[in-house]
């Protein structure tokens, strides 16, 4: 059986940090495009709505471009802030745009959070930067699409009021994982790590569109929903 050949490429743009791969070199080009307009449109909206920018909590929107809809509505739903959505909005709307380019595998991950609609499977590692599970084990993507975002109080330049060093999201979108691990993560604190992280799983299960989670919390382990397949990334 033949092997799908994949392009994989790196793209920076200011904060945004991205990995994208496909099947198709036309597809990463309007993934590029995308990302691009898309913070342009953002940039400009929060030019004139700084509330956008530093809320830390759900803020409404009645007019604004497509990325700032999005962002809004998943930190509704999450109930934090909506910045804490927009790598995994960015992400949405690049896959969106390299489906529209025809491409079968579409997979955008922007700071740790992902994007992937896909015809095979993909694998992608566990994120919690120095602890010794990251990048040693991952997850085997095969249902489609999926957002996957991992929000760590020790690792990540982003905020949160927590103290975990994981807590990874499965969702319908990674707009919505991103949102739902700040939220998650923020309420990962405390001195009794069982009790605190079984709350929490209960807690993201109860999300709409949230599929699945797993919590790493001072070396307890705890995991709730549908979890993709768990692989050993390297020895």
């Amino acid at each position: 059986m033949k092997t799908e050949v994949l392009i994989k490429r790196e793209f920076r743009l200011k904060e945004t940090n991205c990995t994208l791969m496909s099947d198709r070199e036309e597809a990463i080009n309007a993934a590029i495009c995308s990302i691009k307009k898309n913070r342009e449109e953002l940039e400009a909206y929060v030019d004139e709505h700084p509330e956008f920018l530093y809320s830390l909590s759900p803020v409404q929107v009645s007019n604004g471009p497509r990325v700032i809809g999005m962002m809004a509505e998943y930190a509704r739903i999450a109930n934090v802030g909506p910045m804490a959505a927009v790598a995994g909005v960015l992400a949405d709307l690049a896959v969106e745009a390299m489906l529209h380019a025809g491409s079968r595998v579409a997979v955008v991950e922007n700071g740790g959070e992902i994007s992937a609609v896909s015809k095979m499977p993909i694998n992608v590692a566990l994120l919690a930067g120095s602890h010794t599970l990251s990048k040693f084990l991952g997850f085997r993507l095969t249902d489609f699409p999926i957002g996957v975002a991992t929000s760590s109080a020790l690792f990540s330049h982003a905020l949160s009021f927590g103290e975990a060093e994981a807590v990874t999201i499965f969702a319908i979108n990674a707009g919505l994982a991103d949102a739902a691990a700040t939220a998650i993560g923020n309420m990962v604190k405390g001195d009794n790590p069982k009790t605190v992280v079984e709350k929490a799983v209960k807690k993201a299960m109860d999300i709409n569109g949230v599929k699945g989670v797993l919590i790493i919390y001072r070396n307890f382990v705890g995991k709730g929903g549908q979890i993709p397949e768990i692989i050993k990334i390297k020895d």
